[in-house]
């Protein structure tokens, strides 16, 4: 008997998965901003070892839950990051980074059917088959990650109502492969919506409750998923109710790969799979289309709006003049945050600080749409601040240093 290289999709496997992507993002901003590494060693880093951990998962000949989850963290940074780079370093829109890694998530599937006649994730037992799977799940989170920044930063819905967009589809996706949807795709559509769901339940968690949040901080936050996940692995170790056992006999090994007679599927032939996806594709399109376009044109009015209202406005302060509008409620969090550092309140200062990053991330979708350039210049030296005064090791002069760039860019 063979096993499978990777586990049953049961209730475990969506918890575990949720709770795998909320610890990835916090990993992530732990190297990015409190050890101050920057976006680019983070990546450089993580993808290192992500490689070196994904060597060993595919050298195994079964599944073994402990190095399978920890392949699904790293893959979950890396796949994170990937989409981090081309927006923040190489300045592609999210739009574009959706549309592209759809693309290549078609041709990561195309690829894998006509390689192995399947895309059953029940007979993963040898590397190629398994090279695909990895493939897939790293594109399944870059994708993930464009789509939930895109929805609720750059279309100003914000990580709750992110969220719970994303909780909503998954329900719709589950009663739809109930009432007979294609199990393969129903997986992958749910893989793909449950990276934006775990990253809007984390940020649920650590933000303060002034900004909607439990204020359980990121750190705690991570202490509880990870618990979690070293409970549900120890768990599924010594159960093992996720293990998927390979029959050698050829004609019960060809049932795992058949759509009529593979677990969670129903009898349905080929033809009748690609029509499914053909119209949910089409689905998704239209509805997603109409909802960036509604959402788009809202903000654009908000944003033309608030542009008249200020230059008609009677000058005479810096912030006024500002491309972006009034920016005295963010000068005003900086400069608190300012005086209780020079007060010797490190705790409460750094604190304070995540009220600007939340009001900045809620006011995102607006003010880039005012001035894109005037946007980046402000939101540079608010990333600044943040690795600063969460550095695990702050320097005071430094902290000081960036916050005082930073007023300075809010009233110029």
């Amino acid at each position: 008997m063979l096993l499978n290289k990777v586990p049953e999709v049961t209730i475990y496997f969506w918890i575990i998965k949720v709770l795998c992507t909320t610890v990835g993002e916090s990993a992530a901003d732990f190297l990015n901003v409190n050890l101050n590494w920057g976006l680019t060693a983070t990546s450089v880093v993580t993808g290192i070892v992500f490689v070196v951990m994904l060597t060993i998962q595919m050298s195994l000949r079964r599944y073994i839950p402990t190095v399978y989850w920890l392949t699904v963290v790293l893959v979950s940074v890396f796949g994170t990051l990937v989409t981090d780079n081309l927006s923040d370093n190489l300045g592609v829109p999210l739009e574009t980074s959706t549309l592209v890694f759809s693309a290549l998530l078609g041709l990561v599937f195309l690829g894998w059917y006509l390689s192995e006649g399947t895309l059953s994730i029940h007979s993963i037992y040898t590397r190629r088959r398994e090279a695909f799977y990895w493939l897939a799940i790293l594109v399944t989170f870059a994708l993930g990650t464009a789509v939930g920044d895109l929805v609720s930063e750059g279309l100003g819905i914000g990580y709750l109502g992110t969220g719970l967009i994303c909780a909503g589809l998954i329900a719709v996706i589950t009663v739809a492969w109930r009432l007979g949807l294609d199990a393969v795709l129903a997986f992958w559509l749910a893989y793909i919506l449950t990276r934006p769901l775990g990253a809007s339940i984390g940020d649920l968690m650590a933000q303060p409750t002034s900004n909607g949040g439990l204020n359980l901080g990121v750190t705690v936050t991570s202490v509880i998923f990870l618990t979690a996940i070293v409970v549900t692995i120890i768990y599924l170790s010594v159960r093992k109710p996720d293990v998927i056992t390979i029959p050698t006999d050829p004609i019960a090994l060809a049932a795992l790969d058949s759509p009529e007679t593979a677990p969670h599927h129903r009898k349905e032939s080929p033809r009748t799979a690609v029509t499914q996806t053909v119209v949910v594709l089409l689905l998704v399109a239209l509805v997603g289309g109409w909802f960036y376009t509604w959402r788009t044109n809202t903000l654009n009015a908000e944003a033309a709006a608030v542009s008249v209202s200020t230059t008609s406005a009677a000058t005479g302060s810096a912030t006024s003049q500002s491309p972006l509008g009034d920016l005295s409620a963010f000068a005003v969090i900086s400069q608190d945050t300012l005086n209780l550092l020079q007060a010797g309140k490190q705790s409460e200062a750094t604190t304070r600080i995540t009220d600007l990053e939340s009001a900045w991330d809620n006011a995102q979708a607006t003010l880039k749409r005012r001035n894109q350039s005037a946007w980046h210049a402000v939101d540079d030296k608010i990333d600044v601040v943040l690795r600063e005064l969460r550095s695990t090791n702050p320097n005071i002069a430094s902290e000081e240093a960036a916050l005082s760039a930073l007023l300075k860019q809010l009233k110029s």
